[in-house]
């Protein structure tokens, strides 16, 4: 058994409409530039990424999200985790109008003490909300903040800096 890693960067993420998405951002950093998404504190801000399950066998995904607070140095971030997927010349789902499966929500606080610090939220996506997802699908991977809900406390942007899919190939 193998656990496969995606790597999905901030550059490589699709926005939908004019509104309702995390904007591209890059920031000078004394050393290198840093590219991110900058996720509104008040707003619901989603970003998408298209991938192939490659060597998908079964199981959950563990998706994880580097993000870090723009200024902030405490609190909680909403995050929900969204899956499409569509079996290519199997499926007669229309691409344009495929729905996503059932969002899974995570909490995840910032640890203090640094603005900048960069945090992982780590959410277990359950096989039964990954579409039917079988190894080579086309997949569409939405990940966003829930900036209007209660739970989500951080009055500060949250900029994402990466998402790292992980499953099992058996």
């Amino acid at each position: 058994m193998a656990i496969i890693k995606q790597y999905l960067l901030p550059e490589e993420a699709q926005q939908s409409g004019t509104s309702g998405f995390a904007p591209f951002d890059k920031a000078v950093g004394t050393n290198f530039p840093v590219g991110r998404l900058l996720y509104d504190a008040t707003a619901d801000e989603a970003a998408f990424w298209h991938l192939e399950a490659t060597n998908y066998g079964t199981g959950d995904w563990t998706v994880d999200i580097d993000w870090y607070a723009v200024n902030a140095t405490s609190n909680v971030v909403r995050w929900g985790v969204a899956v499409a997927a569509i079996t290519p010349e199997t499926d007669s789902q229309d691409a344009e109008t495929k729905a996503f499966d059932s969002e899974t929500i995570f909490d995840d606080t910032h640890l203090g003490t640094t603005s900048k610090r960069i945090m992982r939220a780590t959410i277990t996506v359950a096989s039964a909300d990954l579409d039917g997802v079988a190894g080579g699908d086309e997949c569409w991977l939405r990940v966003r903040r829930i900036g209007s809900n209660g739970s989500d406390t951080m009055a500060n942007d949250a900029a994402l800096t990466m998402v790292r899919i992980s499953y099992s190939d058996t």
